[in-house]
């Protein structure tokens, strides 16, 4: 009884060997990269506190979304991007789904308006001078669920964070000076 018990063992060990060496080498041979997101112009075109501390703004944005995979598309079902004056959120932005193909970028634009949004004293006092004196200095964050699509069969899905720093002329001009951007899974 032992026997035929050793033996279905051993199968069952020698098909799990099998099985893993399989998805390995699928896997090594996709070799499924993460997209990478970057902000590629950003406008500030206003910004303004009523009472001295509720903040008033817009902010248009055209980012780029890179899919670096040789083989595979990759599928954005959410993407919200937030945006904070230090650790304060101002404003956040829901994108309507989409999908990056394989080796190619995608540039989406977005607004990202704050109507009577309610700052802290000191963060009202930091915006004042920023405005007076420039750069209008702000924080975006992204999330989004990514799925890479290597066929009918084989499906990665993933969550991605992104934040960027963005340095801004003072409105209405309101150009980008500088940014820097990191995304992680």
């Amino acid at each position: 009884m032992t026997l035929p018990a050793t033996i279905c063992c051993a199968i069952l060990l020698v098909i799990l060997v099998f099985a893993g060496l399989i998805l390995l080498i699928v896997y090594l041979a996709n070799r499924p990269r993460s997209p990478y997101f970057d902000i590629s112009a950003a406008t500030l075109n206003a910004a303004n506190l009523n009472m001295g501390y509720v903040l008033n703004g817009d902010l248009a944005i055209v980012v780029n979304f890179t899919n670096p995979s040789k083989k595979s598309s990759v599928d954005f079902s959410y993407v919200m991007f937030e945006l904070y004056f230090y650790n304060t959120l101002i404003a956040r932005e829901h994108i309507e789904p989409f999908i990056v193909p394989k080796g190619m970028s995608m540039f989406t634009s977005f607004h990202l308006v704050s109507s009577q949004v309610s700052i802290q004293q000191i963060q009202s006092q930091e915006l004042q001078l920023q405005l007076e004196t420039g750069p209008v200095l702000l924080n975006l964050r992204g999330t989004f669920h990514a799925r890479s699509n290597h066929g009918a069969l084989m499906r990665y899905s993933y969550w991605l964070h992104t934040q960027c720093s963005i340095s801004l002329n003072t409105p209405p001009t309101g150009t980008m000076r500088a940014r820097r951007c990191n995304t992680n899974r």
